[in-house]
């Protein structure tokens, strides 16, 4: 089965309020379309996932992520990176997965993923 990730990297407003909806909108065909849908949050779209009552386009942004995991879709992100700001509980009680990007990144290579970056 073909694999379609989802990378949401920048913090800006536009790349979270895109990215997380352009996510949203796969899965809603991803299943009759033969393809798996991943979310990766790293960098600022990380940090993000840590601050949903500071600005609308946030609050929306981790609706859409805990929607996201709801539906199925697992939606990762950097354990290292949530070690280092201290998320790493509360992102595993979301159900974010958390692995080494390293070993994320490698493996969209290895399954011959297409990552759309946000």
């Amino acid at each position: 089965m073909a694999t379609s990730v989802i990378h949401l990297f920048h913090g800006d407003d536009d790349s979270l309020s895109a990215g997380s909806h352009v996510a949203e909108r796969i899965r809603q065909v991803a299943g009759e379309q033969g393809v798996e849908l991943e979310v990766f949050c790293f960098g600022p779209g990380q940090g993000a996932l840590s601050r949903s009552g500071e600005s609308t386009v946030l609050s929306e942004y981790n609706q859409q992520i805990d929607e996201l995991v709801s539906a199925g879709v697992r939606v990762g992100a950097c354990v290292n990176a949530a070690r280092a700001q201290g998320t790493e509980e509360a992102l595993l009680a979301r159900g974010i997965t958390l692995e080494f990007a390293r070993d994320a990144f490698v493996r969209y290579a290895l399954e011959g993923a297409t990552v759309l970056t946000f």
